[in-house]
């Protein structure tokens, strides 16, 4: 008989939301239910959900969703954004002091938590410090983030929805510079990583990709350093050729010297409580960037250029359209951090590994694994050489990689 503690188990939700956050919240209730959780002689009495994560916790706002209807926890499943709220907080001496407080009067013995690098981190602390304490309480690490940033992982849930979201508004917004040529830039999310704005260059045709006529024509990620006048150069050479040009550019794009370009041009901007400038919240990056190119390509005494920037901001992220294998993928971290629960005393970050070799004609799989807390929080994972073409583009290989997560795209044709 696996060693469970009796008390509660608690889950929470914290960081940005995402189209699939739920299905791990999902996944985690209903894989403690299959254990038994809730029943009458059961060790663990109830299932909480915390109200905005850890800061909902400390306040004593819960939600019982012991009990919770089956049908209710399927819609929610596919309803995007944390449906218990989510928070920021980064937990201090003083905050973890407060969480136990909580733990305590509330009978917690299981903690879970759906996050990304942060969140890793905070678990970490939790679990840190109930050990110094003598409290027996198992902390599980659920991974989520869009940046898909997180180490150890091949992937994380979130990602793929939000990957899918971002290839079909540039597979758009490329015909819609087609009608209307000129110039036009897309600010997409990833403050370290470039994952998500190379989901960009899926929106070009799979067969036959030219580059002048399949954008976007340029991609630039955190990972490369971003050279304005190199930039600049790039632009005017396409909009030479064929009168217009289509552009992604990460938030978090930065210089030689390691200095974010967005948030050197935010000036006063917002800063959450691990320190992060708000980027996504503004686009001084775009309207820069803009502003360049038109002192750039407008001849003297002459038009300028018809330049506009998008900044995709949050809307990426919880976009209601769940990429199959996100969906099931999210899901299935929540239930396997249950089942580790269960089975003993443990605790750590469930991390998801791919089995099958991309651009080998393998059918796509993967396993879900546990790894130490310490491996996984508040690190964070880059894009590796290999997913790169150059200084403005990805490679074959993060194509390979990248599609069988978003799923199938639509086909459009051309005139």
């Amino acid at each position: 008989m696996p060693d469970i503690l009796p008390g509660n188990a608690v889950v929470g939700q914290s960081g940005g939301p995402t189209a699939v956050i739920n299905q791990s919240l999902v996944g985690v209730i209903l894989g403690l239910r299959a254990g038994g959780a809730g029943l009458p002689g059961h060790p663990i009495r109830k299932i909480l959900g915390m109200r905005h994560g850890v800061n909902g916790l400390v306040k004593g706002l819960f939600h019982d969703l012991t009990n919770l209807h089956r049908d209710r926890l399927e819609v929610l499943s596919r309803t995007p954004s944390a449906g218990l709220g989510s928070t920021r907080d980064k937990p201090d001496q003083e905050y973890c002091e407060r969480i136990f407080r909580a733990c305590e009067e509330n009978s917690i013995r299981y903690f879970f938590y759906i996050g990304g690098n942060d969140s890793s981190d905070t678990c970490r602390i939790v679990n840190d410090l109930a050990h110094e304490r003598g409290y027996a309480l198992r902390c599980f690490h659920i991974p989520k983030t869009v940046d898909n940033d997180l180490v150890e992982n091949d992937h994380t849930p979130g990602f793929p929805s939000a990957a899918r979201f971002v290839a079909k508004a540039c597979m758009a917004d490329f015909l819609d510079n087609i009608s209307l040529p000129g110039i036009k830039i897309n600010v997409i999310m990833g403050r370290h990583a470039g994952f998500l704005t190379a989901a960009a260059a899926l929106a070009r045709r799979e067969e036959g990709y030219d580059k002048l006529n399949d954008g976007p024509q340029f991609i630039y990620v955190p990972e490369v350093a971003f050279d304005t006048e190199r930039f600049l150069h790039d632009v005017a050479t396409v909009y030479e050729q064929i009168g217009r040009c289509h552009i992604a550019v990460s938030e978090g794009i930065r210089d030689a010297e390691g200095v974010p370009i967005g948030a050197r041009l935010i000036q006063g901007g917002q800063v959450d409580p691990h320190g992060n400038v708000q980027l996504s919240g503004s686009g001084a990056l775009g309207d820069q960037l803009s502003a360049l190119i038109k002192a750039k390509l407008t001849p003297k005494g002459g038009k300028a250029p018809r330049v506009r920037a998008d900044t995709f901001g949050y809307v990426q992220r919880c976009f209601p359209d769940q990429a199959r294998v996100d969906s099931y993928e999210a899901r299935g971290v929540g239930k396997y951090a249950a089942r580790l629960a269960l089975s003993g005393d443990l605790d750590g970050s469930v991390t998801i590994k791919r089995v099958s070799e991309p651009g080998t004609g393998q059918p796509y799989a993967v396993r879900f694994e546990r790894v130490d807390l310490a491996a996984v929080a508040a690190k964070t994972r880059h894009m590796p050489p290999e997913f790169l073409d150059g200084y403005n583009n990805v490679s074959q290989a993060f194509m390979d990689y990248c599609r069988p997560l978003v799923g199938e795209l639509p086909l459009y044709e051309r005139m």
